[in-house]
């Protein structure tokens, strides 16, 4: 068994030409480019047993030479991915299960009869790879760049397959996302959490494939800069998988459900006081400005607007043709893995990144819920709009981390709280007024508020 450690790249057929002659990996190349055909067969059970095990089977012939490998699905977010690989050098192209024992084989599938493994989907496409080399600090970092063509098959439906995979054979995982952060500053390179086989089981099943990451296991006793990383990877690893759906599918919800993770995202870091010193974030936060300054009133305006939601994808699609989106999210997740924001700051913000979450979440919070001064905006609701980006700040803690609150009706509080924010982002008239007087009157009046505010 070996371990894969490596991240994928979502790219265009121009950009893939752009990359092989790209000077960065030009310099770094210590081999050169060489070709290789590579006609891939996966297997499963009908009822998609191996892929509910979260593994894949795969019989690979690369030239004269038969390969089956077994892969676990590991731990993947926001492209980045480790997974357990076995691999076995076979003599003709017939899965061999004898191969499958209890070393490699997933236990809750130890009743499961290796007979009905059958074909599924099929990915064969070209690969250009190159050994890429070069020295980090005292280190020596040697990482594999393939460059993919060709298209992933399953019964009539077909997929292009078109991406960067960087695979890590030596030196520390930030080194994959410093090379492929340096690209995506020049070429478009979407980070990808999506596999060749997830792609074809896609195809298999178009609702097959996850959107949510699993939420984190989120205690009082934690430690806040433990709470910003395991939220922070869960909001971007969301954001990776929607836009790779919607860019998919062009459902509409999808797209909407993307703007929400990065204005969570973005409030999230608003949130952080001294914990994230602002300059820390600063150009995260900048990133996310944008994104959401141009999107939101796009998908705002969509709601009721038939037109703009048919043209939506195709301006997502020119998103994709830009560098920002990939951009964004390979800083974010080099600030996550190296936990930037702890880097130089005070020793009062190191006391809050220590501070356990069950005790300085009720103290921002209520920092929030006094500055919010609702009463006045009981009065003066034309000027609630003002406010969403503190309501933001509420609202992404209480809708990822309420379990850790002791307060009452924590959903209740979310719920009526969301409601009044959605009405102040939407255009006032006297009805629009009255609303927002009434909502403002009802989260003021809940017990977890007052009890927020004492």
């Amino acid at each position: 068994m070996q371990k894969e450690t490596e991240i994928k790249l979502r790219a265009s057929r121009e950009t893939l030409l752009a990359l092989r002659e790209h000077p960065l990996l030009k310099k770094r190349n210590k081999s050169g480019w060489s070709r290789h055909e590579l006609f891939n067969q996966y297997y499963d059970t009908p009822d998609r047993a191996l892929a509910q095990a979260r593994v894949a089977l795969r019989l690979r012939r690369d030239g004269e030479q038969f390969i089956q490998t077994l892969k676990s699905r590991g731990q993947s977010v926001a492209g980045l991915s480790e997974r357990n690989e076995w691999d076995w050098y076979l003599d003709k192209a017939k899965l061999d299960v004898k191969k499958l024992g209890d070393d490699c084989w997933p236990a809750s599938l130890a009743e499961l009869d290796k007979k009905t493994l059958k074909p599924i989907f099929t990915t064969d496409f070209v690969r250009e790879k190159a050994e890429i080399a070069w020295g980090r600090g005292k280190t020596r970092v040697v990482i594999e760049a393939a460059l993919d063509l060709g298209q992933v098959k399953a019964g009539k439906q077909s997929e292009e397959i078109c991406e960067l995979e960087l695979e890590l054979r030596q030196g520390e995982p930030e080194a994959l996302l410093e090379l492929a952060a340096e690209l995506a500053a020049d070429l478009p390179l979407m980070p990808c959490d999506i596999s060749k086989a997830e792609r074809g089981y896609r195809l298999y099943d178009a609702d097959g494939y996850s959107l949510q990451l699993p939420a984190p296991e989120l205690t009082p006793g934690m430690a806040l800069d433990d709470a910003i990383v395991a939220l922070g990877w869960q909001l971007l690893g969301n954001s990776q998988r929607l836009a790779e759906q919607y860019r998919f599918n062009g459902r509409w919800k999808l797209l909407g459900e993307w703007l929400h993770q990065l204005i969570e995202l973005r409030a999230l870091l608003g949130s952080l006081g001294q914990a994230a010193p602002r300059a820390s974030s600063r150009e995260l936060r900048e990133l996310l400005d944008m994104l959401i300054q141009d999107w939101r009133p796009r998908v705002e305006a969509g709601q009721d607007d038939e037109g703009g939601r048919k043209a939506a994808p195709a301006q997502f699609t020119d998103e994709l043709g830009r560098t920002r989106w990939g951009l964004l999210s390979l800083k974010a997740s080099l600030w996550l893995l190296q936990r930037r924001w702890t880097q130089g700051r005070n020793a009062r913000g190191d006391r809050q990144g220590a501070a356990e979450l069950g005790k300085w979440l009720p103290h921002l919070l209520a920092e929030e819920a006094k500055a919010l001064q609702l009463l006045r905006y009981q009065q003066q609701p034309e000027d609630l709009t003002e406010q969403s980006p503190r309501m933001e700040r509420m609202l992404v803690w209480l809708h990822l981390a309420r379990g850790v609150l002791e307060l009452p009706e924590t959903d209740r509080l979310y719920g009526e709280l969301a409601k009044l924010h959605e009405m102040a982002r939407q255009a006032l008239d006297e009805a629009a007024r009255e609303q927002r007087v009434e909502q403002a009157h009802r989260v003021w009046t809940l017990k977890a508020w007052k009890l927020l505010e004492k």
